[in-house]
């Protein structure tokens, strides 16, 4: 169990920027998780919530335990936020678990476009849905979504749909904009 020596702050980022970072980071054949949340450190647990589900939100999801490593890692990080955690804490096995660079880049590559897209048009307004108290229940919902990931891994794609609403909502808590987090609500209802 590693609590690592990043702290974290809650810094407001685009979402290209948070996919540039992990690209980044992206180096040789493989890269863990570990070396994903590092290359994020510094900016804000929105982001280190939101890159997870963007990948879960991909083709990627289809690798056998891909989505349940994801989904707990969703789960773990949200909860920090919940408690109001200053520093984030993942357990060892999750941040050893690796990807092929290959295929991460190319997932990165395929989420560009619908990211610049929500870049430009994300904006602050609806702030009573991402202040607290609000702003708890979201994290409290990325939470259960994550948790709930790894059993509907047995359906292949389906933890997609839920990758969708933690995207939206961690979106909505980088962007401090309402208007995503609503979207998100309407995805966890459906």
């Amino acid at each position: 169990m590693t609590r690592l020596k990043t702290t974290l702050g809650d810094n407001e980022h685009s979402i290209a920027g948070v996919l540039d970072r992990a690209s980044e980071a992206a180096q040789g054949d493989e890269i863990s998780i570990r070396e994903a949340v590092e290359s994020l450190g510094h900016v804000s647990y929105g982001a280190l919530i939101l890159l997870p589900a963007l990948l879960v939100v991909t083709p990627l999801s289809g690798i056998p335990g891909f989505s349940s490593v994801l989904g707990l890692t969703i789960a773990l990080v949200s909860g920090q936020t919940v408690i109001g955690s200053k520093s984030l804490w993942l357990p060892e096995w999750i941040l050893r678990r690796k990807v092929e660079t290959g295929k991460l880049k190319k997932a990165l590559g395929y989420l560009r476009p619908p990211a610049a897209f929500v870049d430009r048009y994300t904006k602050q307004r609806l702030s009573v849905l991402v202040r607290p108290p609000a702003r708890s229940a979201l994290q409290l919902a990325c939470m259960v979504c994550g948790l709930a990931m790894p059993f509907l891994e047995l359906v292949p794609f389906s933890s997609s749909i839920l990758a969708a609403a933690v995207s939206f909502f961690a979106t909505a808590l980088i962007a401090r904009d309402g208007l995503l987090a609503a979207v998100g609500l309407v995805f966890v209802g459906g």
